[in-house]
């Protein structure tokens, strides 16, 4: 699975992963079967900020050889589809329409039909993920903040050198002259704010 940043969407939906507290769900969590399993490998994927689709799932979980078994591959997307009617899991929109689904956990804490607590991530993991999309957040952030910036540096210095020219000129075009070093000051402005 190639390594890139989360959309703002996307760490909105691990965001609430991340604080849903105890959900019950109608179907058994037991260790061992393949609801719990492929709940778990999701589980390790969004601690990674990764979504994964049914591919990346088996193969971190049953190996790359299981991949190419299409059977297989509909088996565990049959699963994977009782589990989102139960509320185990979510399927997220699709980016481009020939790509594979992605899923999510609805949380990191189920109560499943035998009333036994389920949990796939410890309080730790779930607080260290919550620190993580906060600073990734944040960072998005100040990259915007800073392409702002860098724009419009470079419309005041369009308009300044537009003034000037203006100004050099035998005669002083005042429809370029006066909407330039308006707009200069506006984005002086809003630059200094």
């Amino acid at each position: 699975m190639s390594e890139k940043m989360l959309t703002p969407s996307e760490a909105k939906v691990l965001q609430e992963t991340c604080d849903a507290d105890l959900k019950l769900v109608n179907v058994r969590l037991r260790e061992g079967e393949y609801q719990h399993d492929l709940a778990k490998t999701i589980a390790s994927f969004l601690l990674e900020h990764q979504f994964p689709n049914v591919k990346d799932i088996i193969d971190r979980r049953y190996g790359s050889e299981k991949v190419k078994d299409i059977r297989f591959v509909r088996k565990i997307q049959t699963i994977l589809k009782k589990m989102e009617k139960s509320g185990i899991i979510q399927i997220l929109p699709k980016e481009k329409p020939w790509d594979l689904q992605k899923y999510t956990l609805s949380s990191f804490k189920f109560q499943d039909a035998d009333k036994k607590v389920v949990v796939l991530a410890s309080d730790q993991q779930i607080k260290q993920a919550k620190e993580a999309i906060r600073s990734l957040l944040q960072e998005n952030k100040n990259q915007k903040s800073k392409m702002l910036i860098i724009l419009t540096s470079l419309i005041v210095a369009a308009s300044y050198i537009l003034s000037v020219c203006a100004l050099t000129q035998p005669t002083i075009n005042t429809l370029i002259f006066i909407p330039s070093i308006a707009v200069s000051t506006l984005f002086s402005i809003v630059l200094g704010r």
